[in-house]
């Protein structure tokens, strides 16, 4: 018995024959191009969705546009950066662009990869969160494809930038902990190891404005930061240095909710409860802070619009190579839950 062939794709020609007009239509309407009136949008589309089309994309590929977006991401555990995805795919919703993920497992070697991988397969825009590439190097992937950097404090011509008051965050924690009654309060932050980063990077921002806030509430003597990783592994191996001081932090600030797991690890292996012994708060509020279990005091920076902005920046800069950039700055907000309280008497 001979193998079946396998089915024939449809094509634009069929759907056109179905929706009784013209393969120009059709494309106009594939391409949201001007001429293409809602109702003979509508009625093209649903004579895809009957046929099953779905547009070629090495085909669109050679006519200039693959309506797919690419999305770095440096770690894939961390459910901050689903936030910022959700808020991006919620913006292209009504468009035909797809959005395809990759993971730099928090690796510049990998970043790099990922990154040409996605020019390489003609992506009609990127989105870059928190890329650990140089400013020089940002500014040449945006001058070869539409970009928007996402939690860097940077900003070129080139491409479009969306980050969150990070030292405005790390005070609302600082104050929150001191009117609670704390005074040694330490901090767990992300560590920076490339010079050309150190200035732009969200983890730096948040330590200095941590030093900053301290000092500010008379509390310099008491300023104790652990240099780790925004991961739980480096949240829980930081928090093991801090919970061995003597006299040890009444609180721990971790610069990540993802961190800020790992330091309730510590805590609860070093027989410790939270808040009655120590007060433990992280920063992005993401989903695990929102859990009644765990119900994490967070900083909330907005990961949803910080995604929504990122999808509008990059329809517009797709559209336009040349317009003048554009940098939005979210205001942080402080989510106070069941993991901060007075400290021990």
């Amino acid at each position: 018995m001979e193998p079946s062939a396998p089915p024939r794709r449809v094509t634009i020609v069929d759907v056109a024959k179905h929706a009784k007009v013209s393969v120009t239509a059709v494309s106009k309407v594939l391409r949201n191009a001007y001429g293409a009136s809602p109702a003979m949008q509508a009625k093209v589309r649903e004579a895809m969705a009957e046929l099953g089309y779905r547009p070629h994309a090495a085909a669109r590929g050679l006519r200039g546009q693959t309506y797919t977006i690419g999305v770095m991401v440096p770690d894939i555990y961390n459910p901050f950066f689903a936030d910022i995805i959700s808020g991006l795919t919620k913006q292209l919703h009504e468009t035909d662009y797809q959005v395809l993920v990759g993971p730099a497992r928090h690796d510049y070697d990998n970043e790099a990869l990922v990154t040409e991988a996605m020019i390489d397969r003609s992506m009609d825009g990127l989105v870059l969160i928190v890329p650990t590439s140089t400013p020089a190097q940002l500014q040449a992937t945006a001058a070869t494809v539409p970009t928007v950097v996402v939690g860097r404090h940077v900003s070129a011509a080139a491409y479009d930038t969306v980050v969150d008051n990070d030292t405005a965050g790390a005070a609302l924690i600082v104050e929150h902990l001191v009117e609670l009654g704390h005074r040694r309060i330490a901090h767990i932050e992300h560590v920076e190891r490339t010079p050309a980063l150190i200035a732009s990077m969200p983890n730096t921002i948040r330590a200095r404005g941590y030093r900053q806030a301290m000092q500010d509430h008379g509390l310099a003597a008491h300023i104790d930061v652990i240099a780790s990783r925004y991961t739980r592994e480096g949240g829980y191996l930081g928090a093991q240095q801090l919970l061995a001081r003597r006299p040890r932090p009444t609180a721990i600030f971790a610069g990540a909710d993802i961190a800020a797991m790992g330091v309730l690890e510590a805590v609860a292996e070093a027989g410790l409860s939270v808040p009655d012994d120590i007060s433990v708060a992280g920063y992005d509020n993401s989903v695990y802070a929102t859990l009644g279990t765990i119900s994490l005091t967070s900083v909330d920076q907005g990961g949803h619009q910080m995604g929504n902005h990122a999808g509008r920046l990059l329809l517009e800069r797709i559209a336009d190579r040349h317009r003048p950039s554009t940098m939005i700055s979210l205001s942080p907000t402080l989510a106070a839950r069941r993991s901060t309280a007075a400290p021990p008497a």
